[in-house]
């Protein structure tokens, strides 16, 4: 049985960092891409970012390039999502996601590409 966990999430401030992590239990996690979405207040979830099951193919959604950075560690089973330069607009509750595909497709961003999701994690970025 698959399940991801989100952790990490919580206040800071304009212009800080924060550090979230992805715990995957079950087998097979090198197997699996795992990305990273977003829910801010009133809006639709939408795509942060995606690695693939090699760590060597990341993509991210634009209005995150070169702030947010997925690296994945298959000892600690774990991909973290390490998030620099943070505004008020990246406040939201921020879910991990699980696909067995293996890569990031081109339709990575949808949502019912990925089969298993966490509770998410609360991030607030005060101004």
């Amino acid at each position: 049985q698959v399940q991801v966990a989100e952790s990490g999430g919580g206040l800071v401030q304009a212009g800080g960092s924060l550090k979230l992590s992805c715990l995957f239990s079950g087998s097979g996690f090198e197997d699996y891409a795992m990305a990273w979405f977003r829910q801010g207040p009133g809006k639709e979830r939408e795509r942060v970012g995606c690695v693939s099951w090699t760590g060597s193919q990341k993509s991210y959604a634009d209005s995150v390039k070169g702030r947010f950075d997925i690296r994945r560690v298959k000892a600690d089973r774990t991909a973290y999502l390490q998030m620099n330069d943070l505004n008020p607009d990246d406040t939201g509750v921020y879910y991990c996601a699980a696909n067995q595909y293996g890569y990031c497709s081109a339709s990575w961003g949808s949502q019912a590409q990925w089969i298993y999701w966490g509770e998410g994690t609360q991030v607030t970025v005060s101004s």
